[in-house]
């Protein structure tokens, strides 16, 4: 194969997925470490500097909200809450997704048909509705935004784990383990589970978006994160009110909302890429 035709499109796919996590570092350590160095409370109101521009606002970056905080350190708040809800959303799902695939994977048959059947059937309801019900229905809490978002993303999750499974179980490290009594439950840990470890943390990385966008829904709706805490999807549920006086308040929190999404799905298509290169076009 020519250098003409490989080594550019690795080298663009390699130069994503590195400033992607290079811009994904720079949010993170940013929104662990902006408060302290501003030094401004993201709950703090002074009602006497209410919708201060990026401009005029002397102590904040982005300006101030309509009660006069600190719209700097509450988006890196937002940062810090969002990221941490699709992380252990997509942890949830990975735990689900992993488990139920795996088990209908290498058990087949009718265990299998049925399994997959239930899947299905699971992907025929309109989930996101369930999820803004169960969030009405329930007192709201972080606890619930992690099982809401857990409960739809591991569909996609265990059809892929069932499929890596049955071409797995084929292998003859698990007919040499099948040879020696190890049980199916055994074979299924020790043995099929770490070898799908390089799917599963690709799809992770694209499981994050999804899980970052249901959470900004909810939260835009009203029904996710709320004060004091704050989110990406609240604080542009908040902006939104006032687009026409203080457009600052949705675009800044709009825009870092994207440019994590935007990342993490470059991360995630350069992962694809790297652990099953057929995949490319």
């Amino acid at each position: 194969m020519s250098g003409n035709t490989f080594f550019p499109a690795s080298f663009r796919r390699s130069r994503a997925v590195s400033l992607s996590l290079f811009i994904l570092g720079i949010i993170g350590l940013i929104s662990v470490v902006g408060p302290y160095l501003t030094g401004n409370d993201y709950l703090s109101i002074d009602l006497y500097n209410r919708f201060s521009s990026p401009a005029m606002a002397a102590q904040s970056y982005f300006g101030t909200d309509d009660l006069g905080r600190d719209l700097f350190s509450r988006t890196l708040m937002g940062v810090r809450v969002t990221l941490f809800v699709a992380v252990i959303a997509s942890l949830v799902s990975l735990f689900i997704g992993v488990l139920y695939g795996a088990i209908a994977g290498y058990l087949g048959g009718k265990v299998d048909a049925i399994m997959m059947r239930s899947v299905d059937a699971l992907y025929a309801l309109p989930f996101i509705f369930l999820v803004i019900l169960l969030m009405v229905v329930f007192e709201q809490s972080m606890v619930l935004i992690f099982i809401a978002i857990g409960a739809i993303n591991w569909l996609d999750m265990a059809r892929i784990v069932r499929g890596q499974t049955i071409s797995l179980k084929q292998r003859g490290f698990v007919d040499a383990a099948r040879l020696i009594g190890v049980s199916s439950g055994g074979i299924i840990w020790r043995h099929i589970t770490p070898n799908l470890l390089g799917i599963v943390v690709v799809y992770m990385t694209l499981t994050i978006p999804q899980a970052i966008l249901v959470e900004s829904f909810l939260s835009f709706l009203g029904l996710g994160i709320q004060e004091p805490q704050t989110s990406l999807g609240s604080l542009v549920n908040g902006g939104v009110n006032y687009m026409e006086s203080a457009p600052w308040l949705m675009v800044i929190p709009a825009t870092a909302l994207a440019l994590i999404l935007v990342c993490f799905n470059y991360l995630g298509d350069g992962l694809r890429d790297l652990v099953d290169p057929k995949s490319t076009t």
